[in-house]
């Protein structure tokens, strides 16, 4: 398969995968403490996570984000990932791990919430698929490094909870995991960067938000979606560099 193909490929996937989010995103996209919502705005019972924000019961159809809006920001990320990491193994890993990937990050800005049933499958997820993928011809990371990338980076973000509550929260600890994981299977290198991308994001976004006076210094912040946008940036940067 040629590079334009496999972009392609990996556009058409993220497309129908993004397509099939607006559901999960209502449905995790709940207050801190409440439970998942089960009822559309209207009432009525909301079957099953994966497909799109309708209901054919009442007069207000859709709910939650669009389609065309998810489906659109998960292709265009899943052919820059196939763009830059070709047509080595891992690509596999990274094309299943991406929809997470944006579905945490639309909840977190929504509602300042990473749901437990997403952080933590992912970090085993990245693992557990990364492992097989070690040990196929043509890959360029290492397991172990990605392992004590997921320790490494889940374990600052731990400490940095522990010193500050009010400005981190434990959900981008268990977020940090998962995104450690896939940076450290490029190395060290590539977690700095990643981790200090995610960190630069978030500063210039706060910072935009005071100069505009929609925030103050101390107005916390979703995280989690530039901790995501980092981590991103530096699997790119590790991907094409490999």
């Amino acid at each position: 398969m040629n590079d334009l193909a496999l972009i392609a490929a990996a556009a058409l996937w993220g497309a129908v995968a993004g397509s099939s989010l607006p559901r999960a995103a209502y449905r995790f996209s709940a207050p801190q403490g409440e439970e998942w919502r089960a009822l559309c705005p209207g009432g009525h019972p909301v079957r099953g996570w994966i497909g799109r924000g309708r209901c054919p019961d009442c007069a207000e159809s859709s709910y939650g984000p669009g389609a065309p809006v998810l489906a659109t920001a998960t292709a265009l990320f899943c052919a820059a990932l196939a763009a830059a990491t070709g047509t080595r193994p891992e690509l596999g890993v990274w094309l299943l791990l991406a929809p997470l990937w944006v579905l945490l990050a639309v909840v977190d800005f929504r509602v300042k919430r990473l749901p437990d049933p997403l952080t933590l499958p992912l970090a085993a997820a990245a693992l557990a698929l990364l492992g097989p993928v070690s040990l196929l011809p043509e890959h360029t990371g290492h397991w172990f490094t990605a392992l004590y990338g997921a320790l490494a980076l889940g374990g600052g973000y731990f400490v940095l909870f522990l010193i500050n509550p009010g400005g981190m929260g434990f959900g981008d600890v268990k977020l940090a995991l998962g995104m450690g994981a896939v940076l450290g299977w490029y190395g060290w290198p590539t977690v700095m960067l990643g981790t200090f991308a995610g960190f630069s994001f978030g500063a210039l976004y706060g910072g935009a938000l005071v100069v505009a006076r929609r925030a103050g210094r101390k107005t916390a912040i979703p995280f989690g979606p530039f901790l995501i946008a980092g981590a991103y940036a530096g699997l790119l940067a590790g991907a094409y560099a490999a």
